[in-house]
């Protein structure tokens, strides 16, 4: 997740082990506003299976009680839980490897060459680094921690491999009658190339 700071950080560090007791990891978290602030928190579930509107209904009362009793913002404040989606923003190391293959786009805070915004096929994470394949074949490293925003394209083939998850966890679940969950295979046949 990009570095966070002041009362963004403060939130993180109080719900994050709140969170990551009950499954789930913050892919992102927001505070906007000033008057009636909004805590905007995009979670996930730790095993990379796909979140429901259930789960968010948890995460938002568990987190709801936590910021109830620390009280990090003073005054009225609102609280909106969500999933990532499916044109998510790619904020940890591990989305740069889990998304591999898929489009994205990246706006760095601090200019690479000169440049600021890249949009290519995402190649993985190194060192900290999320490695893209632009447009010309010609390969960058950008620095996670200088990104302002990383974010998934919606294509064709990222919408297949989203709904090919989501049939394939419907499928289980039916078949196991229960709550079954499975980590998400989102990797195109080959990154980076037309199938």
């Amino acid at each position: 997740m990009r570095r966070l700071s002041g009362l963004e950080a403060r939130i993180a560090d109080r719900i994050a082990p709140t969170l990551a007791d009950m499954g789930y990891e913050l892919v992102r978290l927001s505070v906007l506003g000033h008057e009636t602030p909004t805590v905007q928190v995009m979670a996930d579930r730790a095993d990379g299976s796909l979140i429901s509107v259930e789960d968010c209904e948890q995460i938002s009362h568990a987190v709801g009680a936590v910021l109830d009793v620390d009280d990090p913002i003073p005054g009225a404040w609102m609280l909106e839980v969500s999933s990532a989606g499916i044109d998510r923003p790619l904020t940890r190391a591990k989305d740069w490897e889990r998304f591999a293959g898929h489009l994205a786009k990246v706006e760095l805070d601090i200019p690479l060459d000169g440049r600021k915004r890249f949009s290519g096929i995402v190649l993985g994470e190194r060192d900290g680094l999320g490695l893209l394949r632009l447009d010309d074949g010609q390969e960058v490293a950008l620095p996670l921690d200088d990104m302002r925003k990383a974010r998934l394209v919606l294509t064709d083939e990222l919408i297949e491999a989203s709904a090919a998850l989501a049939g394939v966890a419907q499928e289980e679940e039916a078949e196991a009658g229960g709550d079954s969950r499975r980590a998400p295979k989102l990797k195109p046949k080959k990154p980076g190339k037309k199938n």
